[in-house]
């Protein structure tokens, strides 16, 4: 027998035999049962949903008010009962998957705002890095000579050697 193929004989194991169904993973069915409770829910909120809901309503209501009594199969003098238990259905179908998308909704957004928390403060600890960093230079340039100091400098040298005079702080004339 090939390693990896399971065997369908009578004598391997009960969990090593594959069944004529196909088994598909639990995560895959919720998920699956996930996208289809949003699908009901985003279609539920449209005003498609509504209209076509107000449509069936007025046309059982007036299947069931104007056509010969032979046809008819829901009483308007009894308060067009099977209408009703249909949109008590309907309804008490909706409620759940509706409450079911919201919690996959509710899962999504946590999983956003945990990564959006994540986000900022790796931005806040790159933020005072270059902070930091800023500072660090501001505090090596003021070490450094600036432009005005070295020419206010290089006039005082070129005063001395005009006027003859040695330089100032123990500077050798050139």
């Amino acid at each position: 027998m090939a390693r990896g193929k399971q065997d369908n004989s009578l004598d391997a194991p009960k969990g090593l035999r594959t069944s004529v169904i196909p088994r598909r993973d639990p995560l895959e069915q919720r998920d699956t049962f996930g996208r289809f409770t949003e699908w009901i829910a985003r279609a539920m909120g449209t005003p498609w949903f509504i209209l076509g809901l107000t449509i069936f309503v007025v046309a059982w209501m007036l299947w069931n008010t104007l056509l010969p009594n032979a046809w008819r199969f829901d009483s308007a003098a009894l308060g067009f009962i099977a209408l009703t238990l249909v949109l008590s259905l309907q309804a008490s179908y909706a409620a759940p998957l509706i409450l079911l998308a919201q919690n996959r909704q509710d899962d999504r957004d946590r999983v956003q705002i945990e990564q959006d928390r994540q986000r900022a403060e790796r931005n806040l600890a790159d933020t005072e890095y270059l902070a930091r960093e800023v500072v660090a230079l501001r505090l090596a340039v003021r070490d450094m000579a600036t432009k005005d100091f070295i020419r206010a400098e290089l006039r005082a040298l070129l005063e001395d050697l005009d006027k003859g005079e040695p330089a100032e702080n123990g500077r050798a004339r050139a």
